[in-house]
């Protein structure tokens, strides 16, 4: 009875491991759940997952909070995952990310959040995501086109620590140095990503500057939403150029309205069903790129309605 018991429980667990075979298990570290793209982005790896068939996605919530990234990242691994996808909170603060990504030999995809932004990625690190300072650009150059080349602007930026707070920042002032003296940069302050952080910020540049404000360029488009709340109270929305970056279906819905000027579209789909997409290519042994950034794409209400169908 001992012999067939060690066999019974010998063929249960090769069948287990049977089952296991092939099968691609992802855990995935999120920045913050209440910024909603980083929404979208889960949904979308979420889905290819889905579709895989052969993926298993663990997703955690970082809520901003750096150590409590590291300590997901720890767990996570002693899970046995095969592929660590993290948008980090703090782009400059990843050495203990990569450090246990290392020790445990696996690979490890950065999302949305370029902590490498020279291309310089160690090995065995990769990133999937937007071109920061080109969604910069191409805000700052419709922005100027608008104003014609004259005028006043305020940024919204994301959080200080973040890569695409500070590359799209950068954006805006390339384009202004080289092509628009003439536009000048009255204040730049950070709105945490939010929504309600960005009106409050906006408030307080009406009252400061008031009609002086020709233009707001925002990292994203939750701030420029607060942004354009703030004006619609004050009564200067209709005077004052809005830009965001992301192309939320709420931001869309606001150009379509006529609320909010523009935004630039960064592609959450192709971000998250892109890392899951190369977790599995990892995993099958192809050779990747270290960097794979995605095109920017300014959209205003004559292809608004479009990427909103899109997003549906």
């Amino acid at each position: 009875m001992k012999r067939v018991s060690l066999l019974a429980a010998f063929c249960l667990t090769l069948v287990a491991f049977s089952a296991n075979a092939g099968q691609v298990r992802i855990g995935y570290s999120c920045s913050n759940f209440n910024d909603i793209f980083q929404i979208y982005i889960v949904d979308a790896a979420r889905e290819a997952a889905a579709e895989a068939g052969n993926v298993v996605l663990d997703v955690m919530d970082a809520q901003e909070d750096v150590i409590r990234q590291q300590d997901q990242v720890n767990t996570m691994i002693q899970k046995g995952i095969d592929v660590l996808v993290v948008v980090p909170v703090d782009t400059s603060a990843v050495q203990g990310i990569e450090a246990a990504a290392k020790a445990a030999n696996l690979p490890l995809i950065y999302v949305n959040r370029n902590p490498y932004p020279a291309e310089n990625a160690p090995e065995g690190v990769y990133f999937i995501g937007a071109n920061s300072i080109l969604e910069g650009e191409t805000q700052m150059e419709y922005a100027g086109k608008l104003m014609n080349g004259e005028g006043n602007i305020v940024i919204l930026m994301g959080i200080l620590s973040n890569e695409a707070s500070m590359n799209r920042t950068q954006g805006v002032h390339n384009v202004i140095k080289a092509k628009y003296p003439n536009i000048k940069v009255l204040a730049e302050e950070t709105g945490s990503w939010q929504q309600d952080q960005g009106m409050t910020v906006m408030e307080n540049w009406i009252t400061a500057y008031g009609d002086q404000i020709n233009g707001v360029l925002s990292n994203n488009d939750n701030m420029v939403l607060g942004a354009v709340n703030a004006l619609e109270s004050a009564g200067m929305n209709d005077k004052v150029i809005t830009i965001g970056v992301d192309a939320t279906v709420d931001a869309l819905q606001a150009i379509l309205a006529g609320r909010m000027t523009a935004t630039v579209l960064q592609d959450p789909v192709a971000q998250g069903k892109g890392a899951v997409e190369m977790s599995v290519k990892l995993m099958n042994g192809e050779k990747l790129p270290a960097i794979t950034k995605l095109p920017a794409q300014l959209i205003t209400n004559e292809n608004a309605q479009a990427q909103l169908d899109k997003s549906k």
